[in-house]
């Protein structure tokens, strides 16, 4: 193999890689920040490297903090409920008429 077919097989598999990682956080974001944690509680692990240990703390899923200011809405108290749009009319049924 010559030294362009390698260069252009490794640029391919990291394309390759990427689509597929940006495609799985698109596709399923449960799973993936699921993936993600784990992975960084391993890496984050006593006895490991110094640089392994601050990689798995930086990898760690920016989470909700609680407060009403985050925009979690998951308790439903945060800020009062939106009003009702006025120019939304009720549905109305009404029989057919036999012929």
């Amino acid at each position: 193999m010559s030294t362009y077919a390698i260069i252009q097989a490794v640029i391919l598999t990291v394309v390759g890689l990427v689509a597929v990682v940006v495609a799985f956080r698109k596709l399923l974001p449960g799973t993936a920040k699921k993936v993600q944690v784990r992975l960084s509680a391993c890496l984050n692990r006593p006895g490991r490297a110094a640089w392994l240990r601050a990689f798995g703390v930086r990898m760690q899923p920016a989470g909700s903090t609680g407060s009403c200011g985050d925009g979690c809405d998951t308790c439903g108290s945060c800020g009062s409920a939106p009003a009702p749009r006025s120019d939304v009319q009720p549905l109305e049924f009404r029989p057919r008429k036999p012929t």
